[in-house]
């Protein structure tokens, strides 16, 4: 059957195909399209869109069409959330977002939204009930709720064993605020996207708050063990990658993956275009840098400089060794055999370094803040650092290292309080001069 139409230019009237849907103006003035499009269950549901000029209207009905042509169903408003969650993360998350990304928001929609608001008809989801769940998970042991004790199978050498729900003993494991409003921004994140399909009219997980929780804390290496991890790791292997990630504060993926083209020792600098991640179905794989700031070139320093040649040579002679089991794949930092090198086994090789040097235990990551601290210590400004660390906004930066701002202020107020002591306390000879002294303190 076939739905007359009017040109609105020409007004004449036109004939369209079977299929093709309506078009019309609406008495408010805004136009609406209209048509049938795959829906959930091998179903064909008829939806429609609006706009302000019909042009407009028909472009958002062509797009659901093509959508739907190409097999990608549209999700009802009258259908559940977990409905929902569930093809957003199948068709607009996963070309949207990097693997390891995509697969920790599968695991909070699984593990989290689904069992908390799946039920919910997305249309009729309030932000009583966001707040609601985020309470919920807030004051109730997920290790109970969830049974995960009880599944613990047990084992002597990891000390898995049953400790709480299976006991009957709660642990009160609950999340912390840095968990919750992960999984805050993972459901404003998807809500989000049903606002721009159309599918509802507003996002009611931005009408909660859930404050700001702090940061995470991280004990960067002070200057004297900065030294002391120098010292350490001359004669290692990865002697040159651990002295980069310190005096440069490179990431770990960074770091692994690059490569002798991105290095020009010769002008002293490296360029930062890529990064060495193992995904859960590529494995071990080169992608872009994190954000568009990341990639960048930075200076290198000379002892680096140094270590870096020391290690090209101690490579060349790694690779005569390894003869036809030389896998080359152009990395600086490679196992002896030419593979890239684990992030998981670089992080093994750390942690023995910090033993042997005497140190305590950190993070690989703080090697990283340990360079943008003792940086701002130096007095280097943010933007600097936000260009050597690959920011994308200075705010980040700022908002990182506050605190050891807020110690820098404190040093300078001490300072300025030396300054400003009592003068009857100092005892100093006048001038030769006419004029009397300015300030009889010292003044560091």
């Amino acid at each position: 059957m076939t739905t007359p139409d009017t040109n609105p230019t020409t007004g004449s009237r036109r004939v369209r195909a079977n299929g093709d849907g309506t078009v019309y103006q609406r008495k408010d003035g805004r136009w609406e399209a209209a048509g049938y499009v795959l829906a959930t269950g091998d179903t064909r549901k008829r939806v429609s869109v609006y706009g302000t000029t019909r042009k407009d209207a028909l472009a958002k009905l062509t797009e659901k069409t093509a959508a739907s042509n190409r097999g990608v169903p549209v999700v009802s408003a009258q259908g559940s959330l977990g409905a929902y969650l569930t093809y957003w993360l199948e068709n607009v998350a996963v070309h949207q977002l990097r693997e390891n990304t995509h697969t920790r928001y599968a695991a909070v929609v699984h593990q989290y939204l689904i069992p908390g608001l799946g039920r919910k008809k997305i249309a009729k989801l309030a932000a009583k009930d966001v707040r609601t769940w985020l309470n919920e998970l807030r004051t109730v042991c997920q290790c109970c709720a969830r049974g995960i004790d009880a599944r613990r199978k047990p084992d002597a050498q990891t000390d898995r064993r049953p400790r709480c729900c299976a006991l009957g003993k709660c642990c009160g494991k609950h999340l912390s605020p840095l968990t919750l409003a992960y999984l805050h921004s993972v459901l404003k994140s998807a809500l989000e996207h049903a606002v721009r399909e159309e599918e509802i009219p507003r996002n009611v997980a931005r009408n909660v708050r859930t404050g700001t929780p702090r940061p995470r804390r991280f004990e960067p290496l002070t200057t004297d063990e900065a030294r002391t991890f120098l010292f350490a790791v001359q004669g290692h292997r990865l002697h040159a990658l651990f002295e980069l990630a310190l005096r440069t504060g490179l990431r770990k993926g960074e770091l692994l993956g690059l490569r002798w083209e991105d290095l020009n020792l010769t002008a002293s600098t490296a360029s930062i275009r890529r990064t060495l991640q193992r995904t859960s179905t590529g494995g071990l794989t080169t992608l872009p840098t994190k954000t568009v700031s990341s990639e960048r070139r930075i200076a290198l320093p000379a002892p680096c400089l140094r270590s870096l040649r020391d290690h090209r040579d101690k490579q060349t002679r790694e690779r005569k060794k390894a003869g036809r089991n030389w896998k080359e794949s152009g990395h600086v930092f490679t196992r002896p055999d030419g593979h890239p090198i684990e992030p998981a086994t670089l992080t093994r090789h750390f942690k023995a370094l910090l033993r042997r040097a005497g140190l305590r235990q950190i993070r690989f990551h703080d090697l990283r803040h340990s360079t943008a601290t003792l940086l701002l210590e130096q007095g280097v400004e943010l933007v600097v650092i936000k260009e050597i660390l690959g920011h994308a906004h200075i705010g980040v930066t700022a908002t990182v290292y506050a605190h050891v701002r807020l110690r820098l202020q404190r040093d300078a107020i001490d300072l300025l309080g030396r300054a400003l002591h009592n003068p009857a306390e100092t005892t100093t000879q006048p001038d030769d001069g006419d004029d009397p002294p300015l300030c009889a303190a010292h003044v560091r």
